[in-house]
């Protein structure tokens, strides 16, 4: 138990510490999308590339707001007692996987096969439907 609560501890750490990197970028983003907003005319071209700009920091941004989510809940499940079990097998995910990835919520086996049973479900959904591009270089 002991071990447990000392790796706790520094795994406790770990989740602060980038809860907060994530929390500064987030606001660092929303300041500079506000300042960033040009009132000066621009053509075509350079609209574009700021909508570009504009989707990509956007994108960014919900990404940070799902690693804090996640940060958040890998916190409560540390509070609860619960913190550092695959949620699939009920295992220990090791404390490599958990230092690596703080808010894992699957030990690696678990969520290997996760990824492989995704990989044949999207195979399966565009098997169905899909046409290929050039369908006489497909029965050559």
């Amino acid at each position: 138990m002991i071990d447990t609560s000392i790796r706790n501890t520094g795994l406790r750490q770990i989740l602060i510490e980038r809860r907060r990197e994530a929390q500064d970028d987030v606001q660092s983003r929303l300041r500079g999308w506000r300042t960033d907003r040009p009132n000066d005319v621009r053509d075509d071209v350079e609209a574009s590339d700021g909508d570009n700009q504009g989707d990509l920091e956007f994108a960014l941004l919900q990404m940070r707001a799902e690693t804090l989510r996640r940060i958040d809940e890998a916190l409560a499940r540390l509070d609860a007692g619960e913190y550092g079990r695959c949620v699939r097998c009920a295992g220990d995910i090791s404390e490599r996987r958990l230092r690596a990835l703080p808010f894992a919520v699957r030990c690696h086996t678990c969520e290997e096969r996760r990824e492989q049973e995704q990989e044949v479900a999207q195979q399966l959904v565009l098997g169905r439907g899909s046409r290929p591009l050039f369908p006489d270089l497909v029965s050559a």
